[in-house]
């Protein structure tokens, strides 16, 4: 994270995604601050004239090398964290969705220490970054309705 996203003066516009490959969602542990050592979604900053869509699929094959086909949004996530003295240290809000794996083996990297496959019981006692239980909850409904839409159409 760079510095000028340290105490800023508005919210940094972030989105991310919760890619489903067999039933499993891919997980990164954060390999930087906030939250780092933390596993969350693959995700970044919204760049200028980029739609959260195309940030979401653009950071997932920047930071673990993965393509993917997105399936819906999830919801927006906030993220506010305060120093010692209750001044915004970091304030991101981030437009998470669901995506089907299409093509691409995740790797590490500096952004993403380490790297799961987990269904929805493995997320218990892994420690996340907040709110990510929440999302994942959503993320798994959404995953199974796409798969029971895709069989009807059949």
């Amino acid at each position: 994270m760079t510095t000028d996203r340290l105490y800023p003066s508005r919210p940094f516009l972030a989105a991310s995604v919760a890619v489903f490959r067999d039933g499993r969602v891919l997980l990164a542990a954060r390999g930087k601050p906030p939250g780092e050592d933390l596993f969350s979604l693959p995700g970044g900053q919204v760049e200028t004239g980029e739609t959260l869509a195309e940030a979401a699929l653009r950071e997932l094959h920047e930071e673990v090398g993965v393509e993917a086909k997105l399936i819906g949004l999830i919801a927006p996530v906030e993220f506010i964290e305060r120093d010692a003295e209750g001044r915004i240290k970091h304030h991101v809000v981030i437009a998470a969705h669901a995506a089907r794996w299409v093509s691409g083996e995740p790797r590490t990297g500096p952004e993403a220490k380490e790297i799961r496959w987990v269904t929805e019981r493995d997320i218990v006692g892994l420690p996340m970054t907040q709110g990510l239980a929440a999302i994942l909850e959503q993320a798994f409904a959404l995953e199974q309705r796409d798969l029971e839409q895709r069989d009807s159409a059949r």
